[in-house]
Parts: C-alpha cells; sequence; structure tokens
C-alpha cells in the first residue's frame, strides 16, 4: 500500500473527501516528525511508539573497492509496535 492507497482507504473507511484525509495525514506525518526531532517520542496506544535512536560513528567497507571508510554518526527514526498491533499480526 502506498501514501495514495492509504489516502483513498483512510478517506472511505472515514467518510471524508480525499484532500481531507491527505491533508490529516500530512499534518500526522509533520507532527511526527517535528516531535521525534525535538527528541521526543510519539505513541499511539495499541499502534506503537515512534522516537530516535542515536547510532554512533563506525567503519565501514566500501563493497566495491574493499577501502576502509568512516561512517558518521546519526540519529535514527525508531519505531516499537504496541500491543495491539502485534496481536494484529498473529
Amino acid at each position: 500500500m502506498n501514501k495514495q492507497d492509504l489516502i483513498d482507504a483512510i478517506a472511505k473507511q472515514a467518510d471524508i473527501s480525499k484532500v481531507t484525509a491527505s491533508k490529516a495525514i500530512n499534518a500526522y506525518h509533520d507532527v511526527v516528525k517535528a516531535a521525534i526531532k525535538d527528541g521526543n517520542s510519539v505513541g499511539v496506544i495499541g499502534f506503537g511508539t515512534f522516537s530516535a535512536a542515536e547510532r554512533k560513528a563506525r567503519t565501514g567497507r566500501n563493497p566495491k573497492t574493499g577501502a576502509v571508510l568512516e561512517i558518521k554518526a546519526a540519529k535514527m527514526p525508531k519505531f516499537k509496535p504496541g500491543k495491539g498491533l502485534r496481536d494484529a499480526l498473529m
């Protein structure tokens, strides 16, 4: 399912226009991105928690040449599924 499929499904299920569904999804994404960028987590009970995790700097290799290179430390998005989502997949 891509973003447009998600918009279509939400619009149909919530009985709202596709434009409204698109605005809601985009606003949700913006709020989650801003929250985790600021170091907060966003928890949706029954679904899961979005957060940011620090990834340490490390040494890697270029697979083509075998040359050693330094990979910088980075802040990466992280998602931990909630019990409701895990149970829905069982």
